[in-house]
């Protein structure tokens, strides 16, 4: 684990310097990347969710593309599409954005359902089908896709199963008031990201999401993300809990935080640490609790192995 701690370090230092004020938001990002998962970044316009995005990209050595969805955008304007070339005599496939290794997907919600679906599709099996052929997306490839508050006009919230596909669930919110004095001070985010050197390149990445997955969890604590999951399926005020994917999920994205912590083996603080980011967005509210809160509540129902 010490052979990673001075890239680790690197690249925390690095994205605080760009996102300032949410040490513990940018640390999911990264466990949530290093887990070879996709995030999804719902908050209101301006708070850093395209920053915190470009910032991972440049920092992790990244290729990157940016797609801002609409209403009226189509599957193909993001997988790609065929088109007939007349000197060739033949159909030839143009890829589309997706095909990156980093693709901020912002303002997902604001597509059509069925251009949502495209992209998730994508994101689940890593691969685009077109014209009867398979192609393969880059590796590493991720998902950083921005939504806004589902109660504003022109939005068309994923549903449960599609928020599902991504590991985690972020609010960055406001920052705080040393934080804000600091961006109004300083230069605008753009020219520093713009500024923003490499720490690592894609084989060291693809090094590091190995190690990650590689900590070890013992059997009690297995038992402990099992007793967690266990508890949202039959706790009061919940339609439905964790699936055995989304106990998976909690247990990689643990994984990724003890290793961010540098630790060789995942320890109960490890699960609490994600468990909000993990479980929120996939609990079936039955009242007008918070996701979040409803998340806090259950951590506390469940003893400590």
């Amino acid at each position: 684990m010490d052979t990673h701690t001075e890239k680790i370090a690197a690249i925390e230092a690095a994205l605080n310097g760009i996102v300032l004020d949410k040490r513990h938001g940018v640390r999911l990002a990264l466990a949530c990347l290093l887990a070879r998962g996709h995030l999804l970044i719902e908050d209101l316009p301006g708070m850093g969710k395209t920053v915190l995005a470009h910032a991972l990209a440049r920092v992790l050595g990244l290729e990157f593309n940016r797609v801002q969805f609409t209403s009226d955008m189509l599957p193909g304007d993001l997988t790609g599409a065929a088109v007939y070339v007349r000197e060739k005599g033949e159909f030839v496939f143009h890829p589309g954005p997706v095909f990156t290794q980093l693709l901020l997907a912002d303002e997902i919600n604001r597509a059509s359902p069925k251009t949502q679906s495209a992209l998730l599709e994508a994101m689940e099996e890593r691969q685009v089908s077109s014209d009867g052929q398979t192609r393969p997306l880059p590796q590493p490839f991720f998902v950083i896709a921005t939504q806004n508050p589902v109660d504003q006009l022109s939005t068309n919230p994923l549903p449960e199963a599609q928020m599902d596909r991504f590991l985690m669930r972020l609010s960055l919110g406001y920052p705080d008031k040393a934080a804000e004095m600091e961006i109004l001070r300083g230069d605008d985010r753009r020219d520093l990201l713009e500024r923003l050197e490499p720490a690592i390149d894609r084989a060291a990445l693809l090094e590091l999401q190995a190690a990650a997955r590689a900590v070890h969890a013992s059997d009690g604590l297995l038992a402990y993300v099992r007793a967690l999951a266990e508890h949202t399926r039959h706790a009061a005020g919940l339609r439905f809990g964790l699936s055995p994917r989304g106990s998976l999920a909690l247990l990689a994205a643990a994984r990724a935080w003890a290793f961010l912590e540098n630790r060789d083996h995942v320890i109960p603080a490890d699960v609490q640490a994600v468990f909000p980011a993990v479980a929120a967005h996939r609990l079936g509210l039955a009242d007008a609790r918070s996701a979040a809160g409803a998340a806090a509540g259950l951590l506390e129902a469940v003893p400590l192995p």
